[in-house]
């Protein structure tokens, strides 16, 4: 909401019409005295008056815009934003994301699986701004990408930043929920969940998805699997960050929604089919819904003022006009 600390200085932009004013009242006219030659038959002086006025024109427009703008610095405009400060801890969601290169297969709304995915998981982190949120990859190996967090602009970077093929060829559910649930166990925020999100069955790693569920299950944390991808030959784009090859083709997607709908069963939460980008944004909607839980917060307003800005934007207009009289009009000024 923009407003100004000091509006008199608006008074000034009266200046601009008496200006003209007086200028057309030939206020401002130097005394002159006609001189007449005789006439030598020679060739007249001959400006060329379409170009002069047209620069005459652009440099006058410059000087005004700059004088309008000096003028708004000296008001001193600030735009004022209200932020909520959240006195009490909401909710906390950890994100494990499947980035093996299956995950590169465009079959979600003509775009690759992981990019519908972290589209989809940005507008949730952008509509949520009391929870913390945190992501896992997880592919043959599993990383911490970013802890649960509020800074939010700090998820969506460490989110983008995310590639396909990273962590290896393979998808190790049960380490990349198992590692999930040693990052939410300190958590002291009244609600937690794991969202899974993947489109392979479990064919890597030492631990066994189901009993990471049931270990997240006995520490009060949620489970939630969201099997993305469909059935058949899809095609797949992405270029190994290790080696920097470009993998193009054909994939023969399949997986079997059984063991995922087990694990969220075993997590006390739900497994949702993904097939389309609708799907996955009713998918995390929903969640969100379930993992909402009220919160204390304070509003705080915030200024930024735009006077300097403005001030400078006033000086590159001046200096605009000065380069109209001296290179165009051969004015000294």
């Amino acid at each position: 909401m923009p407003d100004f600390e000091n509006p008199a200085a608006f008074w000034l932009f009266m200046l601009i019409p008496a200006f003209f004013l007086l200028r057309k009242s030939g206020f401002f006219s130097r005394p002159a005295f006609y001189l007449t030659l005789s006439d030598w038959g020679g060739k007249t002086f001959d400006f060329a008056q379409g170009k002069h006025r047209f620069f005459i024109f652009l440099s006058t427009i410059c000087l005004c815009f700059g004088y309008i703008c000096a003028v708004l610095a000296l008001a001193k405009p600030v735009f004022y934003k209200q932020e909520r400060v959240y006195t009490s801890r909401g909710s906390d969601i950890l994100f494990v994301i499947d980035v093996s290169p299956s995950m590169a297969a465009m079959d979600i709304g003509g775009v690759r699986r992981i990019d519908a995915a972290k589209q989809t998981v940005r507008d949730l982190v952008l509509e949520n701004s009391g929870a913390s949120f945190g992501i896992v990859a997880m592919a043959k190996e599993a990383s911490v990408i970013v802890p649960q967090t509020m800074d939010h602009s700090l998820f969506l970077e460490r989110l983008d930043s995310i590639q396909i093929g990273f962590l290896g060829d393979g998808t190790a559910l049960g380490t990349g929920l198992c590692t999930a649930v040693y990052h939410l166990l300190s958590s002291s925020a009244s609600k937690k969940c794991i969202v899974l999100v993947t489109d392979g069955e479990n064919n890597s790693g030492a631990i066994h998805p189901e009993t990471a569920s049931t270990l997240a299950a006995k520490n009060n944390i949620t489970v939630y699997a969201l099997g993305v991808g469909t059935s058949g030959t899809v095609p797949i784009d992405y270029v190994d960050p290790k080696t920097g090859k470009n993998y193009s083709g054909f994939l023969n997607s399949s997986f079997d929604s059984a063991s995922l709908r087990q694990i969220s069963l075993l997590g006390g939460g739900r497994y949702f089919e993904v097939l389309s980008t609708n799907d996955l944004s009713l998918a995390l909607s929903v969640i969100s819904r379930s993992e909402n839980t009220v919160q204390t917060y304070h509003s705080k307003t915030t200024g930024v003022d735009f006077s300097e800005k403005i001030i400078l934007l006033a000086g590159l207009f001046v200096v605009i006009s000065w380069i109209f009289k001296r290179c165009f009009l051969r004015e000294i000024i």
